[in-house]
């Protein structure tokens, strides 16, 4: 059944895909379109009962960002990035919950995991400093995610090499103003943001393994939800974000052609090839939906079946979540060159969902190589090397 919050996003749908330009005018979301997506509770489906989310399966988590994205895919695209944000927070010490969520459930964190900052040890903690781009939704968020190396203690980043995700308060990193100027996704407001020597207390951080394949989760006694690999939940808002973007230019498609007259005096509605390619497209995007929630569901399955969740598992989840993206961007670029001349124009709808598919591609995450390659050395049954794991 379809969850609550995906029905309320429909219902703000309209008012959403209004204000998708002034999202990118303003290289941020606007006020409006937070205020509209806090009153969905989109970013809290993954969230805790306890502090206020759903504790939704991950399904219906994609489905919602879909739907959001399906209307503006910058907003989309926040909400997938900062949406799963309080499933790891789940993870950590009970204390940072609460400094979070105590005074407002609605709270919102940011995140750039990329391990720019050094954390170096000091009694009771950490001393961080760092600059981090792409941090997503950051204007609205009051804290955020950080990847950072473990230091020796004099500023560098310790032997062997160990990452970890630490999270700070508003009042302790700057967000750096223009330096958010793309072609795509501009309502993201994905600025950098810079720490300089802020302590960051031990219960505050956490190591990346202890969240890469769901284990310490699973020995905590978590639930279901929170047992699931980082490296398959992180990828899903994303990639769903993606898939929700082509499917909003599948329907502005199918819109704009239904009365369209071609150069040649035919109506579109005549020309066997567009049909042709907008039915193939529509095959395509439904396909990579399809794809997507199936191998989130199975390995929520698997791990509420108690059974382990193997490398091969993750590398299959992430060589599909991949491909997913790939497959709905390439079915958006067959529909875009049979939509006409008018479809380059900015005040055509369809030429930013076009930009915002092809730079959420461009997202670590998205890229095929290392996925597909993991994923064969797993298959035959070969070792996976430790780099190649960090990314299935």
């Amino acid at each position: 059944m379809t969850h609550e919050v995906v029905g309320r996003v429909e219902e703000l749908g309209a008012e959403l895909a209004e204000l998708a330009d002034e999202n990118e005018s303003l290289g941020k979301l606007s006020d409006r379109t937070v205020e509209l997506l806090r009153s969905a509770g989109v970013i809290r489906l993954l969230q805790p009962k306890e502090f206020g989310g759903f504790g939704a399966h991950p399904r219906d988590f994609a489905e919602a960002v879909m739907a959001v994205a399906r209307h503006d895919g910058a907003a989309g695209w926040v909400c997938g990035v900062v949406g799963v944000h309080p499933w790891e927070l789940a993870q950590m010490d009970p204390r940072l919950a609460h400094e979070v969520w105590d005074e407002d459930p609605d709270t919102w964190i940011a995140s750039p995991y990329m391990p720019n900052g050094v954390a170096d040890p000091v009694d009771g903690g950490y001393v961080l400093s760092g600059r981090w781009p792409f941090s997503s939704g950051s204007d609205h968020c009051r804290w955020d995610f950080l990847g950072a190396l473990l230091g020796d203690g004099k500023g560098r980043p310790a032997g062997p090499i160990t990452v970890m995700h630490v999270v700070l308060p508003r009042d302790d990193y700057e967000i750096i103003d223009g330096t958010w100027d793309v072609v795509g996704l501009g309502g993201t407001g994905s600025k950098d943001v810079v720490v300089d020597k802020a302590f960051v207390p031990e219960y505050r951080t956490i190591r990346q393994e202890a969240v890469q394949d769901g284990a310490a989760a699973g020995a905590a006694g978590l639930d279901t939800l929170y047992r699931l690999p980082f490296t398959s939940m992180f990828p899903l808002g994303i990639t769903a974000a993606v898939i929700g973007i082509c499917e909003g230019a599948l329907a502005i498609h199918l819109a704009q052609q239904k009365d369209r007259v071609a150069v040649t005096g035919v109506q579109v509605r005549d020309d066997p090839y567009v049909l042709y390619a907008a039915g193939e497209a529509a095959a395509e995007i439904a396909a990579s939906r399809v794809q997507l929630i199936d191998g989130i569901s199975r390995l929520y399955d698997q791990v509420e079946a108690g059974k382990p969740v193997t490398i091969e598992d993750r590398a299959d989840v992430r060589r599909n979540q991949v491909r997913c993206a790939w497959r709905a961007v390439a079915a958006l670029d067959e529909i875009f060159a049979r939509s006409g001349g008018n479809a380059i124009r900015r005040s055509n709808p369809i030429q930013r969902y076009w930009r915002d598919a092809h730079v959420g591609l461009q997202h670590m995450i998205h890229v095929p190589g290392t996925a597909y390659h993991a994923d064969v050395l797993a298959k035959m049954g070969l070792e996976v090397p430790e780099s190649m794991r960090a990314v299935i």
